[in-house]
């Protein structure tokens, strides 16, 4: 299985169609043929960017549906602890908690629309940057 952090670009994507590759990846961690990995703070941004107004415009989702929709990922994610915080990495330091997610996390891939902001950070600590549509054409069917 697939050890991934999910930007938050992803989430809101998978949020905005069920089309989309975004929320393909949402599924295959629905169904746990990936385990998402987050820190809490990055799963506090993930929550106050799907309830921006303008997020929720796009999605037309109630409060009450993403607040159930983040208790169901809650449950599906494998928390990571910081234990050492690799900052300053990226040239966007809101792009820092979700490396940070995936270097503690250790995990396989890290999964974002913006993939230029990513890749040299990541490839100093072996982790794969990977376009949503990119890494559903990794995992099996």
């Amino acid at each position: 299985m697939k050890r991934i952090v999910l930007d938050t670009s992803v989430v809101v994507a998978g949020l905005r169609t069920q089309l989309g590759a975004g929320n393909a990846v949402l599924r295959l961690v629905a169904t746990r043929r990936l385990v998402a990995l987050a820190t809490p703070p990055l799963f506090l941004e993930y929550e106050d960017v799907l309830k921006r107004p303008e997020h929720r415009l796009a999605h037309g989702l109630a409060t009450e549906a993403i607040e159930e929709f983040l208790a169901e990922l809650a449950a599906l994610i494998e928390p990571v602890e910081v234990h050492f915080q690799w900052r300053p990495q990226s040239r966007d330091p809101n792009d820092e908690m979700v490396l940070e997610a995936a270097i503690n996390g250790r995990a396989d891939a890290l999964v974002t629309y913006n993939v230029a902001d990513f890749a040299g950070p990541a490839e100093r600590f072996r982790i794969s940057v990977l376009r949503p549509g990119d890494l559903l054409k990794k995992v099996k069917p």
